[in-house]
């Protein structure tokens, strides 16, 4: 796991658009441009790009749907966060423990920096089961639901506290 360079974009890029519709396909250009505003852009590297997660930090322009829902819930509550707005991980790479520890190094980075809570959302239609379990599985729970894409999905909205909002 490392920092997302430059040359691993287009293979991000292609990773990223063989998980739709689990995640949402985007452009190179869209993608360089989260990867450059978010808080922890990690790419997985077995010889090739494999993996990634893109970490986004409150108050972006960014169009997402979810995302503002979860800006405007932390706005109402005065909190802030860290809005996982994808992870994907090659198939040959599943159930090895690699997303676990991708989310942990988020978990750690928001604690370090006195974040309150990791969100991300979840498929329900078209369904994900097994990122559903495998979220509620790292302790995140549902704070809501919300149809996007003009009601083509719905997704369950997700979010864990972390070490920073305990201990606070």
């Amino acid at each position: 796991m490392r920092p997302i360079e430059a040359g691993d974009i287009a293979a991000l890029v292609a990773l990223n658009t063989d998980a739709a519709p689990a995640v949402n396909v985007v452009s190179v250009d869209e993608f360089t441009r989260l990867a450059d505003d978010s808080t922890l852009a990690l790419a997985v590297d077995d010889g090739e790009p494999a993996g990634l997660l893109l970490a986004l930090p409150p108050g972006l322009d960014y169009a997402s749907e979810n995302y503002r829902w979860f800006s405007e819930r932390a706005s109402a509550a005065g909190t802030d966060f860290l809005y996982v707005d994808r992870i994907v991980v090659a198939p040959r790479l599943r159930g090895t423990g690699v997303g676990r520890r991708l989310y942990e190094t988020v978990f750690a980075t928001a604690a370090v920096r006195g974040v309150a809570e990791v969100l991300c959302e979840v498929n329900l239609q078209p369904p994900n089961p097994g990122s559903m379990r495998f979220h509620l599985g790292l302790g995140f729970a549902e704070v809501g639901r919300q149809h996007t894409k003009g009601g083509a999905v719905e997704v369950a909205l997700l979010a864990r506290a972390t070490a920073a909002a305990t201990s606070a």
